[in-house]
């Protein structure tokens, strides 16, 4: 470029030419300085982890970190996110459980090497989170928090990560019976929420979910099916314990799902349960590749290694925007409180302009309810005197430059509300997901549910009863 410039004001060309060549250069190192700006981040994932057993054994004989052997990696990474098996417990076991797996107690002081090892939080959402009881699931949480780690479970997903611009939501799922018996379903009402609200305020939605069948080398069809759902409802990566092998990744719907990453650190003998996969994830330039790490435990050691192979890539996939109105677009800060609750953000040009006091929300989306200006449409949980209950209420916000500011505030529509999702393709329509119960009668235990269409009349919603879109809110709830 240079050459170039100094051969043309050789040849005697006006101050005008020079002008615009000197223009052309300082734009191109603009678009140089742009490209390289753009966000990128990398985010790492890991099986199934255990800090009891024969693991401890090794770590009190060594008297070293199980991840002395894996180098920098975890610290080079934005975001570093494995599945913790067991619970913090002072020795005493829930011995009612009708449960016969193994209990997996973990003294507080070993978590210390997951913070120093670079993990940024751990999903106990699994069958052996409640091997301790109720407290051991609440000392395993406080072990966590306290070592500067984040837990990931069921009831605070999504839980929301900012990653150098980029935000990152992630759903801990678990669909495998504990000590507690309690699990989670595929398909069900809760999880769609979560992944609406996941979408709505993030770049990329993850699922790290616990499933399949111990052993099994590839994935079921209850996987597969779960797994067609969870995409197809918003999850962009699909991330899978608890077999404790690996079973092979594959692109579902175009979207990347790893069935099951294997044994991470375990203390399991048979030859495919010493082999791991971590997942590699690359974000940049709008897109994200995932490929996978394979780790191995040697003979007389459970402390995994890197092979140096890198396996299963698989094909790119785009980001996509968090919702935007009127030029603000919505971020969400997760709290870490018992009950669920985000701090929503406004941005306008990359910087925040309003905060939020924590809600407890369901699920956003946006809409021109009134065919020209957009607004919000919230489900959040809130106490009623109508219902004596904490239940699901849908809310109507406008967004201005100082935060929401509330246009309605609905109670639960005609009955009991589960979920309301506006109608795709006419969004000035609210199908609305009810309990089989009503106000005069309450009964929330009552299983029935019924399907019932609103539209907005500038002041709330009224229940409309066109037969074709009736037909079309039943559709969208699989009625």
């Amino acid at each position: 470029m240079d050459k170039f410039i100094r051969y043309k004001t050789r040849k005697g060309q006006s101050g005008i030419y020079r002008l615009l060549i000197a223009t052309g250069w300082f734009l191109l190192l603009v678009a140089e300085g742009c490209h390289q700006q753009l966000p990128q981040a990398r985010i790492l994932f890991t099986g199934d982890i255990l800090l009891a057993r024969n693991v401890q054994m090794e770590m009190e004989q060594k008297k070293i970190s199980p991840w002395t052997h894996m180098g920098n990696l975890f610290h080079d990474a934005n975001l570093v996110i494995g599945n913790f098996e067991g619970a913090v417990g002072d020795g005493i076991a829930d011995t009612m459980s009708p449960s016969t797996s193994p209990v997996f107690n973990v003294q507080g002081k070993y978590i210390k090497f997951l913070s120093e090892a670079g993990f940024t939080g751990l999903s106990i959402e699994n069958n052996h989170s409640f091997d301790m009881g109720d407290s051991g699931k609440t000392n395993t949480i406080g072990a966590l928090l306290s070592n500067d780690l984040i837990p990931l479970t069921y009831n605070n997903s999504p839980r929301f990560f900012h990653v150098n611009g980029i935000t990152v939501a992630v759903i801990a799922v678990n669909l495998v019976p504990g000590r507690n018996m309690q699990h989670q379903q595929i398909p069900s009402v809760e999880i769609l929420q979560k992944l609406r609200l996941a979408k709505s305020l993030s770049n990329m939605v993850v699922v790290f979910i616990h499933w399949g069948s111990e052993l099994l080398e590839w994935p079921s069809h209850d996987q597969r099916q779960c797994a067609e759902f969870l995409v197809s409802h918003g999850a962009d990566l699909i991330i899978g314990c608890h077999p404790h092998v690996i079973q092979a990744p594959e692109t579902v719907l175009g979207k990347p799902v790893f069935f099951s990453l294997g044994n991470h650190l375990f203390d399991q003998k048979y030859e495919d349960t010493k082999e791991g996969l971590m997942v590699d994830c690359k974000i940049s330039g709008g897109y994200f590749t995932c490929s996978g790490i394979i780790t191995h435990t040697s003979k007389n050691s459970f402390f995994p290694k890197i092979t140096g192979d890198k396996v299963y890539k698989l094909d790119q996939v785009k980001l996509h925007d968090a919702i935007q109105i009127t030029g603000v677009t919505l971020s969400a800060e997760s709290i870490d409180t018992g009950d669920y609750r985000l701090k929503l953000q406004g941005y306008r040009d990359g910087k925040k302009i309003w905060q939020t006091q924590p809600m407890h929300i369901l699920s956003l989306q946006k809409s021109k309810l009134d065919g020209q200006r957009e607004y919000l449409v919230a489900l959040e949980k809130h106490y009623s005197n109508m219902d004596d209950e904490n239940g699901v209420r849908p809310y109507v916000y406008s967004v201005e430059k100082d935060g929401l500011v509330s246009r309605w505030r609905g109670s639960a529509l005609a009955w009991p509300l589960l979920d309301a999702e506006l109608l795709p393709g006419k969004e000035q329509v609210l199908c609305g997901l009810h309990r089989g119960d009503s106000f005069i009668q309450l009964n929330p235990k009552n299983s029935n549910t019924r399907v019932l269409p609103y539209q907005w009349n500038g002041f709330g919603f009224n229940a409309i009863e066109d037969s074709a879109i009736c037909k079309k809110c039943k559709e969208l709830y699989g009625k």
